[in-house]
């Protein structure tokens, strides 16, 4: 069992930059994949960036290429997105999710465990 609390939301101008931290509890954090996802009002949750367990295989959504970094540190728990460039189209619910597939995968059904999201708002 994984428990994941997110936090960093809030709201910035466009153009700014937000990170968002992702806590897990659990002694076997080091052993699940790790996704970011986000809902925006009226849409379906859409995955934005994930990371294999170990490290080697990661993911990225086209629309945030080059803006968004994420990265772990597996002594601390916890999962980070370093979102650069906001856009009003960038506003959302973040959510972070861990899998215990072995291979990352990039849609919700593939991921166990949510936390319960922050909210992001870019103004114009």
């Amino acid at each position: 069992q994984v428990q994941l609390i997110e936090s960093g939301g809030g709201l910035v101008q466009a153009g700014g930059s937000l990170r968002l931290s992702c806590a897990a509890s659990g002694r076997t954090f080091s052993t699940y994949c790790m996704g970011w996802f986000r809902q925006a009002p009226g849409k379906e949750r859409e995955f934005v960036a994930g990371i294999r367990w170990n490290g080697d295989s990661t993911s990225y959504a086209d629309s945030v290429k080059g803006r968004f970094t994420r990265s772990r540190d597996n002594a601390k728990n916890t999962m980070y997105l370093q979102m650069n460039s906001l856009s009003p189209e960038n506003r959302a619910v973040y959510y972070c999710a861990a899998s215990r597939a072995i291979v990352l995968h990039t849609t919700a059904p593939g991921y166990d465990y949510w936390g319960q999201g922050t909210q992001v708002t870019v103004s114009s």
